[in-house]
């Protein structure tokens, strides 16, 4: 059974830093593209940062590039957003995310249940 669970958000101050933790399991997370969503109430979730399994190859949203980085730890099966220079307009629900091929089903995607970021003085 798929599983990721997010962890590290809270309450920081603008110019702060936070870095959230997704712990993957129930699949191959090496092999896997991880992703890092971001939803404000009723808005359409945004992709934040994606990494590859393989070759490490990593894509930002142009308002988080050169404030944040993704990365993983694969022995911890864990994929990482470490977030620096946050600003009020990154206040959001942060969601992990992978997809992957099941025989039955074809290509699914995964979420987490998401962790809460909050950016204010």
């Amino acid at each position: 059974q798929v599983q990721l669970v997010e962890s590290g958000g809270g309450l920081v101050q603008p110019g702060g830093s936070l870095r959230l933790s997704c712990v993957a399991s129930g699949f191959s997370f090496s092999g896997a593209a991880m992703k890092w969503y971001r939803q404000v109430l009723e808005k359409q979730r945004e992709l934040v940062a994606e990494i590859q399994g393989t070759t490490i190859y990593t894509n930002y949203a142009d308002s988080v590039k050169g404030r944040f980085i993704i990365s993983r730890d694969n022995a911890k099966n864990t994929v990482y957003l470490q977030m620096n220079s946050l600003q009020p307009e990154d206040t959001a629900v942060y969601y992990c995310d992978t997809r992957i091929y099941e025989a039955l089903r074809g290509w699914m995607d995964y979420w987490g249940t998401g962790t809460l970021v909050t950016v204010s003085a």
